[in-house]
């Protein structure tokens, strides 16, 4: 019991420090964002923003679900099912996102002149409000698959907050291994496109040189982006490694929600951020100016 209360303490101990340096990196980019206004012109700000937000409101309900399970706590239906789907959407939204980012550096380098409607900064909408839609669409349709309990009120059944809880049967689990294998194989699919694309046509074109083959990076950074986020999928594997040690599986459980579902959302937008030279530059001026005020 003791183990029990001191392995509670050390996980949430190990997870807020984390949770809190991740919010001020990202609360700083947004602030840059909100203040700087050339960087709303330009499209690839404009999507990055919008996977910051997201991989905030996927950290957010993320930790939320685990300090619920490591605390115990028990609430209706009512709130539990919003939370869940917020966590699902995000991450899956976060996929769209990085396809997005990947096709627009893909038509900034070939229609530089000629841009479509949808992919200029002022109609982005219309490519960003659809990834949202269909993100959320697929937890919803999961939720409601399999007949529900008629005797559960959604009100004052209280219950785990967990999806294994809510979405438990098999026909549900079918449902959420193809959802997420569609997901990431059309998006690494058009990672993977638009990638040979650039590289094929790079001698072709008569722009700048360094402009491609920074375009290429970015592309190739996406895609390191999106094998960060399929670790997630990894969890099986950590669990049969370690079966045999004999470890507490609230201990497994931690590993991989650390390692596989945390730390690359902690990493992908922050690599992202700082290896931006404009976002860099202006970064550095934020901290050099706090840096002041606090000595002063």
């Amino acid at each position: 019991m003791l183990y029990s209360h001191f392995s509670v303490i050390i996980k949430v101990c190990v997870v807020i420090p984390f949770f809190c340096i991740f919010l001020c990196c990202i609360a700083v980019m947004l602030q840059i964002f909100a203040s700087q206004r050339q960087f709303l012109d330009i499209s690839r700000y404009i999507l990055f923003a919008h996977m910051l937000i997201n991989d905030t409101l996927q950290i957010l309900s993320s930790v939320l679900l685990f300090l619920f399970v490591m605390g115990q706590v028990k609430f209706p239906l009512l709130f539990c099912v919003p939370l869940l789907f917020v966590s699902t959407g995000t991450f899956q939204n976060t996929t769209l996102i990085l396809a997005a980012m990947s096709l627009e550096r893909y038509v900034a380098i070939f229609y530089p002149l000629h841009r479509p409607t949808s992919w200029r900064s002022d109609r982005i909408w219309i490519i960003i409000l659809p990834l949202w839609f269909i993100s959320f669409l697929f937890p919803i349709i999961e939720f409601f698959i399999e007949k529900h309990n008629p005797a559960l009120d959604i009100l004052s059944s209280n219950m785990l907050c967990k999806a294994t809880v809510i979405n438990s049967s098999p026909i549900q689990g079918l449902y959420r291994l193809a959802v997420n294998v569609l997901f990431f194989t059309v998006v690494g699919v058009i990672i993977l496109f638009t990638y040979v694309r650039i590289l094929l046509e790079t001698r072709k074109l008569r722009q700048d040189r360094a402009s491609v083959s920074k375009a290429m990076h970015t592309v190739l950074l996406h895609g390191f982006q999106l094998l960060l986020c399929m670790l997630a999928f990894t969890s099986p594997i950590s669990e049969t490694l370690v079966l045999h040690k004999k470890w507490p599986a609230e201990d497994v459980a931690f590993f991989n929600f650390f390692c596989f579902m945390l730390m690359p959302r902690f990493l992908s937008p922050l690599i992202y951020g700082f290896r931006d030279q404009s976002l860099r530059k202006h970064i550095g001026k934020m901290f050099h100016l706090n840096k002041k005020i606090l000595n002063l």
